[in-house]
């Protein structure tokens, strides 16, 4: 016992770790991308060269942190915040472009894994793009912004939406079809159980009829000996406590029997005791089926209940060729070998092809298997040149433990919903490689060539501080150390018509390291090593 009156086991319990309930882990999630988010547009401020801390970073940050966990009630308007954010960089005179089209992406896609098909999301995503779109018209934006708004902000409200949608179909085609097979699966046990259920109630009524039927004949000639009167007292109590005995044990068997069997037999089989296989054929022949007999081996003393098996297995065979291959010939094999029997019934295709549609119950099977396994033999039902195939093979008297029965069953095959849900599985991959994998192939041949242009462009900017520190007539060793990797390869046409001084070479170089700025343009002339003229050269929008 613990100080505080509770059991040792008690104390232990409190200190296992309790999962996290589901609001906690949905705000980690919520605070982990807020930091994401946060880091970025941090980023963003920092590498800004006349950044508005409260625009730029204070009023982003708060805007970020009642629209992430607002999403998960309203979506849509989330979406609408982060546009909001994306406009504010629309009304930059410097710079379109801001890293809160990041959020944008973030929300858009939280919008579609969170919202149902409707006209709400496609409603969202078109009031975004046209406040994008009228922002630019009303402030006169450039070419620069204009092709920001069409490019940019379009890929960052439909492609996440999209994948978000892709995500949340897949989730519920899992969970449905689980669900589904769940249901299905329960469906077929019930049926197999019903159907187990009556092949015992066939077999109890066996056992009343066959084994009833013996120990009644015993105990009738157990009677007659009693009245002889060649026997002594002695022999005759005994042959009374016998008779006694017998007729005890047929009232528990029709005791027993009672119980097992759980209602009438109304399947209308006709009992097997009344008629041999042979008889059965020859009423099917009656009817009209093309059926033949061939028996192998004799005809060897086997369990009337395997007798009856055999009988119970040609007739569902029967059944089954009957309503699936009207039509069809029936070939019918018996043979006995090494103390077992083997019943074989094959039917070919029917004349007028398979039945369409789904034809309702097939049952018998699955109780005529439960029956052909207790006996301990085994039962296969399989589709046979174009036709269908039943074959059994029991012993011919019943014995061993259920256990070595259970061993000689064969497998159960695969269950349908399994396969079904294999095949939907294939078919979520086929449209994932078809509506992801492919344009990311693509995206993999372009992005190369435009990472390597931006690479061009970042390390050919020289900064207005150390421009200013260049002084014309240095040579080119006293200010290298101020000079990028590299000059700009791609002046536009306007900057390179700027008259030049005579037999000068000239270099250029951005003002700004953001790509999708409009930046003014430096350049320094050389005559050999010597500066010779430094100009800054504007880049106007007509130049994009």
């Amino acid at each position: 016992m613990t100080e505080h009156g509770g059991t040792k086991e008690e104390g232990i319990r409190l200190d296992v770790p309790r999962p996290l309930p589901a609001s906690g882990r949905a705000l980690l999630w919520d605070g982990a991308l807020w930091l994401a988010l946060a880091g970025a547009g941090g980023w963003a401020y920092w590498s800004s060269l006349h950044p508005s801390v409260v625009l730029d970073l204070v009023l982003p940050l708060l805007v970020l942190a009642v629209a992430i966990p607002g999403s998960r009630r309203w979506p849509n308007a989330a979406v609408f915040a982060g546009n909001a954010l994306c406009a504010v960089g629309l009304a930059d005179d410097s710079n379109p472009a801001n890293a809160y089209a990041l959020a944008l992406a973030a929300l858009t896609y939280l919008m579609g894994v969170r919202t149902q098909v409707g006209r709400a999301p496609l409603l969202v995503l078109t009031s975004c793009l046209a406040v994008d779109l009228a922002l630019c018209a009303v402030l006169g934006r450039g070419a620069v912004w204009w092709f920001y708004a069409v490019t940019v902000l379009p890929v960052a409200l439909l492609v996440p939406w999209l994948v978000g949608r892709y995500l949340q179909a897949r989730r519920a085609l899992v969970s449905g079809g689980w669900r589904l097979a769940r249901t299905l699966e329960e469906q077929q046990r019930f049926v197999a159980e019903q159907a187990r259920l009556r092949e015992r109630n066939r077999i109890a009524a066996d056992m009343h009829d066959s084994l009833g039927h013996v120990l009644s004949l015993i105990a009738l000639r157990a009677g007659a000996l009693e009245l002889s009167p060649t026997l002594g007292d002695q022999d005759r109590d005994d042959v009374a406590e016998l008779r006694k005995a017998v007729s005890e044990a047929v009232d528990h068997l029709r005791e027993t029997v009672t119980v097992l069997r759980d209602g009438p037999d109304d399947t209308g089989v006709k009992d097997s005791s009344v008629e041999s296989v042979e008889e059965l054929l020859a009423r099917a022949t009656a009817s009209g089926i093309a059926v033949d007999l061939v028996r192998e081996g004799g005809s060897p003393s086997f369990s009337p209940l395997v007798e009856h098996a055999v009988y119970r297995v040609v007739q569902e065979s029967l059944t089954n060729a009957t309503k699936h291959a009207p039509g069809s010939a029936v070939h019918v094999r018996i043979a006995h070998e090494d103390g077992r029997t083997e019943v074989d019934v094959t039917n070919s295709a029917p004349p007028a092809g398979p039945l369409p549609g789904l034809v309702p119950g097939n049952r018998g099977l699955a109780g005529l298997r439960e029956r052909v396994g207790a006996l301990g033999g085994v039962l296969r039902a399989e589709p046979f040149e174009q036709g269908f195939r039943v074959s059994a093979v029991m012993p011919d008297r019943v014995g061993g433990t259920r256990t070595d029965r259970a061993r000689q069953s064969p497998p159960e095959a695969e269950p349908e919903s399994t396969r079904r849900m294999g095949d939907a599985r294939r078919k979520v991959r086929l449209r994932f490689v078809v509506a992801f994998v492919a344009p990311a192939a693509l995206a993999l041949t372009v992005l190369p060539s435009a990472g390597y242009l931006a690479y061009q462009l970042a390390t050919c900017v020289l900064h207005p501080t150390d421009y200013a520190a260049i002084q014309v007539g240095q040579e080119r060793a006293q200010f290298a150390r101020l000079l990028p990797l590299q000059s700009y390869p791609y002046p536009s046409d306007s900057v390179l018509a700027v008259p030049r001084p005579p037999g000068t070479k000239c270099e250029f170089y951005r003002s700004n390291g953001n790509l999708l700025d409009q930046v003014d343009m430096y350049r320094l002339c050389f005559t050999g090593d010597r500066l010779t003229a430094k100009d800054v050269l504007p880049d106007g929008p007509e130049d994009f």
